[in-house]
């Protein structure tokens, strides 16, 4: 069983509540591909200050990203933080759907929480691979 918490701390971006499904569903997806059961995760919802605020202190980089990933153990898998404002403004940059955006978002996070990096170009393309497969098992395209 996966216990999620979700935690919007922004006033920016206004979100429906069945995007919280849509969560769930990506984290009970990508947790059963790997193996995984009974974990916990959180996630954060946050604004491009704040996203920034924790880039720079966590990763020396004083720039806004889409989402930052945190993890911590094999049963609290850790924290997905997630740029609302950002997600908004990619979405219309890659034109596709804020839901697509965040879902793809929330998928690039868990999947960092499970052991997944993108420094080469290999485990960038088999990083993007299970990406797209959880997202298209879900039907939540382009």
């Amino acid at each position: 069983m996966i216990k999620m918490e979700i935690n919007n701390q922004q006033d920016k971006v206004n979100i429906d509540s069945d995007l919280y499904n849509d969560f769930e569903n990506i984290i009970s997806k990508a947790t059963a591909m790997e193996g995984y059961d009974g974990v916990e995760i959180s996630i954060a919802l946050v604004d491009n200050n704040k996203i920034k605020e924790l880039n720079k202190k966590f990763r020396n980089k004083d720039e806004v990203t889409d989402v930052l990933s945190f993890p911590m153990d094999k049963e609290i898998l850790g924290d997905i933080i997630i740029s609302l404002e950002r997600a908004l403004s990619q979405s219309k940059d890659y034109g596709h759907s804020f839901k697509r955006e965040v879902c793809f978002l929330v998928t690039h996070g868990i999947l960092h929480l499970l052991g997944y990096n993108h420094k080469t170009e290999g485990e960038k393309q088999e990083m993007r691979k299970k990406e797209e497969r959880i997202l298209k098992d879900l039907e939540i395209n382009r």
